[in-house]
């Protein structure tokens, strides 16, 4: 879960860097993406070395995937670090889009 001190800090869809971004003070962490219509790739998730240990990785994952559902995305998981918290709330498997295979279990 996504500790107190990232709630209100807004998620920025930076379109021109394909990031979902997260600032803190002068650092960040951010999720790249790729997009079509409806479908999104989630490919990579980085925070700032100096953020290491606080959560900033989860709670940019948490304030995506809350974007992605509110508009109606279908989600390709592959970054590693989204696939594990998808893995450890399988709440989020309803958005993830029917043809990704990872989650076989599921299938």
């Amino acid at each position: 879960m996504m500790t107190e001190e990232f709630i209100t800090i807004p998620l920025i869809k930076n379109d021109h860097l394909n990031h979902f971004e997260l600032h803190i003070g002068e650092y960040q962490a951010f999720i790249e993406y790729k997009e079509r219509p409806s479908k999104i790739w989630l490919t990579h998730t980085e925070s700032a070395p100096q953020l290491a240990g606080q959560g900033a990785a989860t709670a940019v994952i948490e304030k995506t995937l809350h974007y992605l559902k509110e508009h109606h995305y279908t989600l390709f998981p592959l970054c590693p670090l989204v696939y594990a918290y998808i893995e450890k709330h399988p709440e989020w498997k309803e958005i993830v889009d029917p043809s990704f295979e990872g989650f076989m279990e599921d299938k």
